[in-house]
């Protein structure tokens, strides 16, 4: 299925949910914020999100780190 994942086309698996795609990327859910077709998904409604053809995803993770 195709969707739109930070700018870019991008190919991933059908059925997945936002939770199952921070999985399928590899990235630790604690430093990651998810957009959904431009509205934030909170953290707690990730595994019940699922992903659909088409849609816009914004996955930004956070980076420690200070002065």
């Amino acid at each position: 299925m195709r969707v739109i994942l930070n700018g870019e086309e991008r190919e991933i698996p059908e059925g997945l949910t936002l939770a199952g795609l921070i999985e399928h990327l590899g990235l630790s859910p604690e430093r990651v914020a998810i957009e959904r077709n431009r509205e934030v998904v909170p953290r707690a409604e990730w595994a019940a999100v699922e992903i659909r053809e088409g849609d816009r995803l914004e996955v930004v993770h956070f980076v420690g780190g200070g002065a």
